[in-house]
């Protein structure tokens, strides 16, 4: 066998890397090298730029809903506001029908109240007078329609229409209500009709 040292200088040429030839080998693993370097970096760029569109997305989302909300809100409330604005005028209006009708009535009363202070033999007539007085304050008392205090009260110009004054007989404060002649009803604070009273110089 030929010793390696014996090599013809043509082999030993032959089997000795070329220098070109390793001077691109150690040029290319460098670049192998920055390869996934730069892969991460896109990726990562491609990353935050995903995460910024979701996070406008979800600021989009977030006010969109705070929207809805905010108007699902003034819905409920301007619902309410209606609900309890029917609600009054309705009780207003019953209570406009209820006033006109017992004013139309109150006469009547009046004179059945006439009629049993009146004197009178006849006791199925006073009784009769006496059971109508009845049911028709059952009546106002189911409609809530109350009658006005006045005797012995002092004058009050929202409840009460004086058409006269006197001289109080029994040491009354001036302002007094002495004898009522006409009586006054309410429903509620609504007055149907003023009590009319006189009062005490």
């Amino acid at each position: 066998m030929m010793d390696e040292t014996n090599k013809r200088p043509e082999e030993a040429a032959a089997e000795a890397p070329a220098p070109e030839a390793e001077a691109t080998e150690q040029k290319a693993a460098p670049k192998a090298e920055k390869a996934p370097e730069k892969e991460k970096k896109e990726t990562k760029k491609d990353l935050e730029a995903q995460l910024a569109a979701a996070r406008t997305e979800a600021e989009k989302a977030r006010a969109e809903a705070e929207e809805a909300k905010d108007r699902l809100l003034r819905t409920a409330a301007e619902y309410d506001n209606f609900r309890k604005r029917s609600a009054r005028e309705q009780d207003a209006a019953f209570g406009n029908g209820v006033a006109h009708a017992v004013s139309q009535i109150l006469s009547i009363l009046d004179a059945l109240e006439m009629a049993e202070a009146a004197p009178s033999t006849d006791e199925n007539f006073k009784k009769g007078v006496t059971l109508t007085l009845e049911k028709a304050k059952g009546a106002f008392e189911a409609l809530k329609v109350e009658e006005i205090p006045a005797l012995g009260l002092p004058f009050d110009p929202a409840l009460h229409n004086a058409v006269m004054q006197k001289a109080a007989e029994n040491g009354e404060e001036s302002g007094t209500v002495l004898q009522v002649f006409q009586k006054g009803y309410k429903l509620g604070d609504r007055v149907i009709r003023h009590a009319t009273v006189i009062v005490a110089e």
